[in-house]
């Protein structure tokens, strides 16, 4: 365990490099286009903001189709693997070679610090500055809590984590909001999404998009060895599970059906994570009414660029998943956030930004209140992209105040 000792003199230190070489650490699984968004979105960031910045991305999972995509994007951005063993110490020598090379490390966005391992062993081996950048801190336990003393700054992604961190004893000027580094996506794979459109005679601004989801994540059903999971846990999961998706995604099918029948236009059901694919029939196509089936066009699993180009073109975004919505923002297009209660404190987002009318509490709203706002949008469209403009101009305001810290210790 770190010893606090460090804690005052080493959260002072700043790099001050006109050039600085920056290892960033994310890419926590490839099968939820909202994980693999927060990777370009954080590296599109950084070189935005720190132009004459050196990046490695030390990247959490393996995925040679995420990492050709990277590549496709950021040649400049090496990519390393590797581990660390219980006493911290890199198991591959591209990591070792990153921590002798790198001035500063940034662990970028994501539910948790999902690699705090990863920051410490960069502290613990280097001694070398730190930094959190947009994450979700729900349980800030003993060990996370000795670890964040020594940051020089921990930006999470919406203002509910602060009040965690506070709660656990972690205050000050350097801990503040920056939002989900996938409110900065950039990237687009323009040539997919249009051959879509054309195959599927879709219209711009002439479409919605549905994505469904289960309360709880069935990790069990794709990761090796049931994902750790107790066969008693299991239960409980599927028990969960199959009490709520058919009343949650009711409300939403009300949303399709008055929006086929009233415009007379198409809908895309999409996945944001691969399990989400073998749901979408039973959750969100098969109940629908004879008149509206036609209608429906279905997505298989993709990749964000090909997403946030899809999502552009769309009207309307309408999702139980968290960062469909973001990409759709990010992109100009209206979203509704269809929260259900187990996805964490890091919906708090939407309402730190301005999308209160947009996010609705699942177990609070009728399908008939989510059918009226869309249908609120649709006559007050520009009203609605004019909505959309102004809570990014927020977002960036709060990058802005993000940044003017971060320059001050890279």
């Amino acid at each position: 365990m770190l010893s606090a000792a460090a804690f005052v003199p080493f959260i002072t230190q700043a790099v001050h490099k006109e050039n600085p070489v920056l290892l960033i650490t994310s890419g926590w699984q490839d099968v939820n286009i909202g994980d693999i968004a927060h990777t370009p979105g954080l590296i599109g960031l950084l070189q935005k903001r720190l132009p004459k910045a050196r990046i490695i991305l030390w990247k959490k999972s393996k995925s040679e189709k995420v990492e050709t995509m990277l590549n496709t994007y950021y040649p400049n951005v090496r990519i390393i693997h590797g581990a660390v063993d219980k006493s911290f110490v890199p198991q591959t020598d591209e990591v070792k070679k990153a921590f002798q090379e790198a001035d500063f490390f940034i662990h970028g966005s994501g539910p948790s610090v999902v690699a705090a391992d990863y920051v410490e062993s960069w502290y613990k081996q280097t001694q070398k500055p730190f930094g959190i950048f947009g994450v979700t801190t729900q349980n800030v336990t003993p060990s996370l809590k000795d670890l964040l003393q020594h940051a020089s700054f921990i930006f999470t992604r919406e203002t509910a984590s602060i009040q965690k961190l506070k709660e656990a004893g972690l205050e000050g000027k350097h801990i503040a909001f920056a939002p989900d580094a996938t409110f900065v996506l950039e990237i687009h794979d323009d040539a997919k999404a249009d051959l879509f459109i054309k195959e599927n005679k879709l219209e711009h601004r002439k479409f919605i998009c549905v994505i469904p989801r289960l309360r709880v994540t069935p990790y069990y059903k794709f990761r090796e060895n049931n994902a750790g999971y107790s066969d008693e846990r299991i239960k409980e999961i599927e028990t969960l599970n199959a009490k709520w998706k058919e009343i949650d995604h009711a409300k939403v099918r009300e949303a399709m059906v008055a929006w086929v029948r009233k415009t007379g236009n198409k809908i895309v059901v999409c996945p944001e994570m691969t399990y989400q694919v073998d749901i979408i029939d039973e959750l969100l196509v098969n109940p629908l009414p004879d008149d509206v089936k036609p209608f429906i066009v279905k997505h298989g699993y993709w990749l964000p660029d090909e997403a946030a180009s899809l999502y552009a073109h769309a009207h309307t975004v309408l999702s139980y998943e968290c960062h469909s919505p973001i990409i759709a923002l990010t992109n100009g297009t209206p979203a509704f956030y269809l929260r259900q209660p187990e996805d964490t404190i890091k919906g708090q987002m939407y309402y730190d930004l301005g999308f209160k009318d947009w996010t609705f509490e699942i177990m609070d709203t009728t399908g008939k209140q989510i059918t009226d706002r869309l249908m609120q949008v649709t006559e007050n469209y520009k009203e609605a992209l004019k909505n959309v403009k102004q809570s990014m101009v927020k977002v960036n305001k709060q990058y802005d105040e993000a940044f003017a810290l971060i320059k001050q210790k890279v």
